[in-house]
């Protein structure tokens, strides 16, 4: 017997696609990505529930769209944004830093921006060692996987932006739902592609 996709699968696949193409293209966020592409195929009817796909799927579809349409660049660019990223993170060592996002996860295109997680028993001290490296930053809420407002960081360093997004110490212990990277786990991203490009 065949199985044939529902059509609430096959909507949650088109918005996927679409969505992952906004991401990749032009740099949307995902939330936003998702409102759009939904906008666009269902027009002004209210989605249903199980209709709009979970990050993940349109995760996916990025990595296909990146392979498809951005094969012979993607990787280098993500190579560079990891290797900026791990010089941030010796400088920013005292502060225990994370790499999350498209960066780690390896969807990061053009317009993607390296985000960083930083954790410390007083978020001043991060302020107080940026403004001394004479960055120029913006301070921001965002909202992280537990839906608390987390103070967030933000600049351009070497052309690409940046985003600290500052914890308490204790939510280093306490995890959380979100996929993140030490120094060494960074440091060996990088080599691993250095490897896979050298052999090719």
């Amino acid at each position: 017997m065949l199985n044939y996709p529902s059509d609430a699968e096959m909507l949650r696949s088109e918005i996927a696609m679409l969505a992952a193409r906004m991401i990749a293209e032009d740099g949307a966020d995902y939330g936003s990505a998702k409102r759009k592409a939904a906008k666009q195929i269902l027009g002004n009817k209210k989605p249903k529930g199980d209709i709009l796909p979970d990050n993940s799927q349109i995760e996916q579809e990025v990595r296909e769209y990146n392979a498809l349409f951005f094969g012979d660049t993607q990787p280098q660019r993500l190579l560079l944004l990891r290797q900026i990223a791990l010089g941030l993170m010796l400088e920013l060592e005292r502060f225990q830093p994370y790499l999350t996002g498209a960066v780690l996860n390896g969807t990061a295109g053009q317009h993607s921006d390296i985000h960083l997680q930083l954790f410390t028993d007083n978020t001043k001290d991060v302020t107080i060692f940026l403004l001394n490296k004479d960055v120029n930053f913006e301070v921001s809420e965002t909202v992280s996987s537990r839906n608390e407002m987390i103070e967030t960081l933000s600049f351009l360093h070497q052309q690409e932006g940046v985003h600290l997004a500052l914890y308490n110490t204790d939510d280093l212990r306490s995890g959380g739902r979100t996929e993140r990277a030490n120094i060494a786990a960074v440091r060996s991203l990088i080599q691993d592609s250095t490897i896979e490009s050298t052999a090719e």
